[in-house]
């Protein structure tokens, strides 16, 4: 099939993010960690050691319960096990503390889009770490105002490529119906699945996970836009040999999940290949919206791209400062890149974002940053998967 081309434009008009009023240091949820391990030496110092070389100085929680100490948080028990949080608790606290989040990313990025609530035609909503019904969608068109008769595309438990999936759905449906304007909303609460660590996989999995959320408004620009982000071809595509290396299963105590070691080698081992599909015989672009799903991969994507730190420099300060927030993530990214370029006055540039999620699964999207409005913004033919 043929990568997406259109002659209808579509770009991210705005974006907003929000994060939990609850910031933790990684250095205190590694002692936290390590406090439940007292009967495990090992795990424990296992623990402080990937804590600290991961690539997190501080995330978010919608729990207080993080906040104190090892007796007093209900997730990360080392004695009586009964009284850990069910799957039950765990979805009704991310019922209570979902829409006040991605409330508040959707109308940052309506602001900042310069759109009225009335102006949306289509709303996406991304989740992988709750569920309940009616869904966040319902909440939000409440809340927000938009109009009953919006098109739901609730889009669950696809992992952290979700939310670039997301805007690539929100693409095809702008570029398929001229005149619609879409609101993309990721909501992740990571921090409601933490579990008591049993093994060091499990470890891993809790060091660099948190809450957060992030929205976008999609649509075709016009002469009132500024620092937008034209969206160009692309795609999804399924890793070879790597289903089992990424799963995410229900629990009785929340979700399960596991993250083979192998993640970066596999994308080092793929992924230049595909940006060959992507970008066809053109030049490498300047700007790099990497998913930081974990310093592993990012330092992946550098090594096999020969990027520079300046390159993946956007990727590795969300991770810094709020972690890996799954399909949240991305939004993030894109933000800071698009922030930093209006602060430099930059010009033009093109640019690639990669998520990845389940599967093992890449999103792959080709995009430019454009200053100015300018209609002239178009992507030639590329290369046939």
């Amino acid at each position: 099939m043929n990568l997406l081309n259109s002659n209808s434009e579509a770009a991210i008009l705005g974006i907003g993010t929000a994060l939990p009023v609850h910031s933790i240091a990684q250095s205190d949820v590694a002692q936290l960690i390590a406090s439940s391990l007292q009967d495990h030496p090992d795990l424990a110092r296992f623990a402080r050691r990937i804590f600290k070389s991961c690539g997190v100085e501080t995330r978010y929680t919608c729990d207080d319960s993080y906040l104190g100490s090892a007796e007093g948080c209900r997730y990360l028990l080392s004695g009586d096990q009964s009284s850990i949080p069910t799957t039950e608790e765990r979805m009704k606290k991310y019922q209570q503390e979902a829409l006040p989040l991605g409330l508040a990313a959707a109308e940052k990025a309506l602001s900042d889009a310069g759109q009225s609530p009335g102006d949306i035609t289509h709303l996406i909503t991304v989740s992988c770490t709750g569920q309940y019904l009616p869904g966040l969608d319902v909440m939000l068109i409440r809340q927000l105002g938009l109009s009953p008769r919006v098109n739901r595309l609730p889009l669950i438990f696809q992992g952290c490529a979700a939310g670039l999936k997301a805007i690539q759905m929100a693409r095809d449906v702008v570029q398929g119906a001229p005149g619609s304007r879409v609101l993309v909303v990721c909501v992740e609460l990571c921090t409601l699945h933490f579990q008591p660590a049993k093994e060091r996989e499990a470890l891993f999995a809790a060091s660099f996970f948190g809450d957060g959320a992030s929205a976008c408004v999609i649509g075709a620009p016009e002469s009132r836009h500024h620092h937008y982000l034209s969206l160009g071809s692309g795609y999804s595509v399924l890793l070879p040999d790597s289903t089992e290396d990424m799963t995410w299963e229900v629990g009785n105590t929340g979700y399960d999940l596991y993250l083979s070691p192998r993640i970066p080698k596999l994308l080092g081992t793929h992924l230049e290949s595909e940006l060959g599909v992507l970008l066809g015989n053109d030049k490498l672009p300047e700007l790099w919206a990497i998913h930081p799903g974990g310093r592993g991969i990012v330092d992946s994507v550098q090594n096999v791209m020969n990027l520079s730190d300046q390159q993946t420099g956007y990727s590795r300060e969300i991770l810094r400062t709020a972690g890996n927030l799954s399909s949240v993530t991305i939004m993030f990214v894109l933000q800071a890149m698009r922030l930093d370029m209006k602060a430099q006055e930059g010009a033009l540039k093109e640019g690639v974002a990669m998520a990845f999620g389940p599967g093992l699964t890449a999103e792959l999207m080709r995009f430019t940053y454009v200053p100015a409005y300018s209609p002239s913004v178009k992507e030639q033919d590329h290369a046939v998967l």
